[in-house]
């Protein structure tokens, strides 16, 4: 499940996260993107400046630029319940929407005079202090002024899925988005037995020991798990986690060159192997996998006879393995379109 968080100044939006971040949900957030991308500029963190500069990458980068952000770490650390804060402009809900299952947006507001009353309450530096200012912040954050690029969470409010008033107290509004969140709960579609498998390798990647991606992938056939496999070093090697990556330069066919982390064995590699040593039969198999296979782990999938290769995304130096699935009648297909690619690579 992944819930959005959009809405007014100071109407409550962090309750909303505290409680799902006690469910277990894993926070992140578009201002939080921005931060960091001040601290590289070495702008000072503002209110008024972090608007600015989110308008600017906006103008220039895709309005879409921040959610993108988020996604990749989403897709990258294979999270699997997360909460979205800091979403003001429209395109950023269309992307996360569009490239993120299960998602849905909640709107927080409250009465203008209440917010108002909390944000001198709380005494943030970076809060208005003034009735006149705050009207004309609030009103920069809900659009006023300001082009498609720029700040429109009043805009976003009305695509919500979801709207919660935070007119109450504490504990009425706590009770408000425990029924919120459980009738979120009620809107799960059940996953396909493809969807299933591929979720379960999402737990499997929790155990790897390489931080550059954390993979793991499942083995089945006939709906029944036979073999999972996580990234990680041989048995009595020491891990990326521990040491560090043993990284080597590979030279391709056409002069290019790459980054890559030797030290782990693969988590296509891992399964196979896995059994291979306990006599399990996997021809005929379906691999679940995070991304297009290597090249290497291809070949060994192809040599195994696993006849089918479903993965949640595109590696963006997938083809070669895609070209050899082909030749070898091995069907591959992809929950989403989205390109992974690894850092410094």
């Amino acid at each position: 499940m992944i819930i959005g968080l959009t809405g007014s100044l100071a109407a409550g939006k962090g309750i909303v996260s505290d409680f799902l971040k006690n469910k277990g949900f894993v926070y992140l957030s578009l201002s939080d993107e921005l931060r960091e991308v001040a601290k590289e500029r070495k702008i000072e963190i503002t209110r008024l400046n972090l608007q600015n500069l989110g308008n600017e990458l906006r103008e220039n980068m895709g309005k879409e630029v921040l959610a993108k952000l988020v996604v990749n770490k989403i897709k990258n650390q294979q999270y699997i319940n997360v909460v979205i804060d800091g979403i003001r402009n429209p395109s950023e809900i269309d992307h996360l929407k569009n490239n993120l299952k299960n998602f849905y947006l909640i709107s927080v507001d409250a009465p203008r005079e209440e917010r108002f009353k909390r944000l001198v309450a709380r005494n943030r530096e970076s809060d208005p202090k003034t009735w006149e200012e705050f009207l004309r912040v609030d009103d920069r954050d809900k659009g006023i002024g300001e082009s498609d690029a720029g700040q429109n969470v009043g805009k976003c409010m009305s695509m919500a899925d979801f709207n919660l008033i935070n007119e109450s107290n504490l504990d009425s509004v706590k009770l408000k988005v425990e029924e919120l969140y459980e009738e979120i709960e009620r809107k799960l579609p059940r996953p396909s037995w493809d969807e299933y498998f591929l979720d379960i390798s999402k737990a499997v990647a929790k155990r790897a020991t390489c931080n550059r991606g954390r993979s793991g992938c499942v083995i089945a056939k006939n709906k029944q798990i036979l073999v999972t496999g996580y990234v990680g070093s041989p048995a009595g090697l020491p891990h990326c986690d521990e040491v560090g990556h043993l990284m080597k330069t590979v030279i391709h066919e056409d002069g290019s060159q790459s980054q890559h982390c030797m030290r782990t064995t693969h988590a296509e590699q891992n399964a196979i192997a896995q059994a291979a040593k306990l006599g399990i039969p996997i021809e005929g198999s379906t691999i679940y996998v995070r991304m297009t296979p290597c090249a290497t782990c291809a070949r060994m999938i192809i040599t195994s006879g696993i006849k089918k290769v479903f993965c949640e995304n595109r590696y963006h130096a997938g083809r070669e393995s895609e070209e050899m699935f082909s030749k070898a009648g091995i069907s591959i297909e992809f929950l989403s379109d989205l390109v992974v690619q690894y850092k410094n690579q």
